[in-house]
């Protein structure tokens, strides 16, 4: 059985056109934010695209203790709250602790497991007691099979709002992979499947104290997994990925946006048919 999703604005997964998760990695300043989150919102209505800005208040999982983490959940959630508000989007974030989750999901509409923490059966379970949209992002360190433990530990709480987000596998070191079977296999849960195009060209701790990045490959395989029929795109994006405070090298510049977008919904609707 196919679950679709309802965000209120539109719905996810079932057949319904893909749907685009973007924005900053981290919440750098509110200015760059509403001006990121305006115009990525203009974007995606003229190509008829639903859109979910996303960005972090707190990047907990960073390489160095030295990197920028963002404004914390207090400052962050209330920036997040103001894009809703003026921007008119739903809004998604991280979030690394049982308490975060209580607290963003009476701010954002769905709340993002990292890829790190999708086993932590105590913050998938607070995430699904908040009756918000839940993404769980598969762990570069399982296959695709066994996302299906993570569905099950939200779903016993009730709440079948549920997407998965596949962003790579850990191949070797300072590398990852992407195997396009993990979207029909995933999908097999009954579940919208996402691909995070950015995540997954990133190279982990490819930098001795952050991590690099190979973004000429986002749009190649976000081009494939609009052929294998993704449900949605997740891409972080930024005016400037090069000055950016976290994820630079692998994020897509705000300028080239709209051209891939069009590529892949292109690529996506003729594999529909």
């Amino acid at each position: 059985m196919a679950y679709e999703v309802d965000l209120g604005q539109f719905k996810i997964g079932a057949g319904n056109r893909p749907f685009l998760i973007a924005g900053p990695c981290v919440i750098e300043n509110e200015q760059l934010v509403m001006d990121t989150a305006g115009r990525i919102a203009e974007i995606t209505k003229s190509i008829g695209m639903p859109y979910v800005f996303k960005s972090s208040f707190d990047k907990a999982n960073r390489t160095s203790i030295a990197s920028f983490r963002g404004p914390g959940l207090e400052k962050g959630l209330a920036v997040l709250a103001k894009v809703k508000q003026q921007i008119g989007v739903p809004v998604l974030t991280d979030v690394h602790s049982e308490e975060q989750a209580t607290e963003a999901g009476r701010v954002v509409d769905i709340l993002q497991i990292p890829a790190f923490l999708c086993r932590q059966t105590d913050l998938l379970i607070a995430a699904a007691k908040t009756g918000k949209v839940v993404n769980i992002k598969k762990g570069q360190f399982l296959s695709p099979p066994e996302m299906g433990n993570a569905v099950k530990k939200v779903e016993e709480c009730g709440n079948r709002r549920i997407v998965l987000t596949e962003r790579g596998s850990s191949f070797g070191y300072n590398n990852l992979v992407v195997d396009m079977r993990s979207f029909p296999i995933m999908r097999r849960f009954g579940y919208p499947v996402v691909f995070d195009a950015t995540h997954s060209v990133q190279l982990p701790g490819g930098s001795g104290t952050k991590s690099s990045g190979q973004r000429e490959f986002v749009e190649p395989l976000a081009c494939a997994a609009a052929g294998a029929g993704c449900d949605g795109f997740f891409m972080e994006v930024h005016p400037d990925p090069d000055s950016a405070l976290s994820d630079g090298p692998n994020m897509v510049p705000l300028h080239a946006l709209q051209s891939l977008l069009e590529r892949v919904l292109r690529i996506w609707d003729a594999a529909a048919q």
